[in-house]
């Protein structure tokens, strides 16, 4: 699992094409990078050794919102990072420049031609473009690879193309990751992604019953509401306030051995005891614990939570 760790070079974030100034030569790439995991990685990791090598400056051209929830509003998307997120992560790539582009369907209908010669070539100054592979572009996905290549001597770059990055043997995807998590296996979703998935949210009032079990837990509201949740269980988690990391385990789901049945995000702080309401907490989610269960007293549950806590403690360790 890599580290994310600060990079000396400044990330600078550009709202919109129209806010970036054409540069002398652009290495560029374009995607959604939808939770930046390893696959990735290794296109911004050659991105930015390319710029470095030929003298350049690395550039990522990403969309939102997410292209799918634009051409595809009634077909429901579960999404890994927001754009807040992503441009943290992105922040511990040494890219150069990250250029936020709102996505319309205006903009959908942009030629793969136009989409090259009027963004790629005139607004950005690509030399270089580093493209994953399957990669599409332009009006209707229509542009490809081999477009690109067709096009590079015409208007002036050179374009290379990154293989599958296996792990295992499986290709690693974000569709891959979303998967491992919807199963409740965040030990592979995280190594796919080389970080710990994490969800941010504001505190919220609850009901307290676990303040009465001797649990009192931050009852949790997700900020970004297309964030993917993982399969409901218990888990081990590294909760995030300040800047301070506590040890804790989180509840997704319903407590039906409380009756409440609708589903939610509870966590614990294993060793502190904070007021955090209508704060902003985020949670790192290691190791899945168990699935949420019934039991058949509320004594069988604070039993059952004293060894998750148990449990939590030395898997965090």
């Amino acid at each position: 699992m890599r580290i994310l760790r600060k990079i000396r070079r400044t990330l600078k974030v550009h709202y919109g094409l129209e806010n970036f100034n054409s540069l002398e030569c652009a290495v560029a790439t374009t995607g959604t990078f939808d939770g930046v995991h390893l696959g990735h990685e290794k296109i911004l990791s050659q991105l930015v050794k390319k710029a470095r090598e030929v003298g350049g400056e690395s550039v990522l051209l990403t969309f939102s919102p997410h292209p799918r929830l634009v051409l595809q509003p009634d077909v429901p998307l579960e999404l890994l990072s927001s754009i807040e997120e992503k441009t943290t992560l992105l922040a511990h790539s040494g890219l150069d420049h990250l250029i936020i582009q709102p996505f319309t369907k205006e903009f959908s209908r942009t030629p793969s031609l136009e989409f090259v010669r009027e963004i790629l070539v005139n607004t950005i100054g690509v030399k270089h473009l580093v493209i994953g592979y399957d990669h599409h572009f332009g009006r209707n996905r229509e542009g490809s690879f081999d477009h690109l290549k067709e096009f590079g001597p015409i208007y002036g770059f050179e374009v290379e193309e990154i293989s599958a990055l296996d792990i295992e043997h499986t290709n690693v995807s974000s569709t891959k990751v979303r998967e491992a998590l919807n199963q409740g296996n965040v030990t592979l979703a995280n190594d796919y992604l080389g970080y710990p998935y994490s969800l941010t949210g504001t505190v919220i009032y609850g009901d307290q019953i676990g303040r009465t079990l001797g649990f009192p837990t931050a009852n949790i509201r997700i900020d970004f509401k297309h964030k993917l949740i993982p399969q409901d269980g218990v888990y081990a988690v590294w909760a995030i306030h300040k800047g301070i990391r506590y040890k804790a385990m989180a509840n997704i789901g319903g407590r039906p051995t409380v009756g409440a049945l609708n589903r939610s995000i509870e966590v614990h702080l294993c060793d502190h005891s904070l007021e955090l309401y209508n704060q902003v907490i985020q949670f790192e989610i290691h190791h899945r614990l168990r699935s949420v269960e019934q039991f058949n007293t509320l004594d069988e549950l604070k039993q059952q939570l004293k060894k998750d806590k148990e449990l939590a403690l030395s898997l965090l360790a």
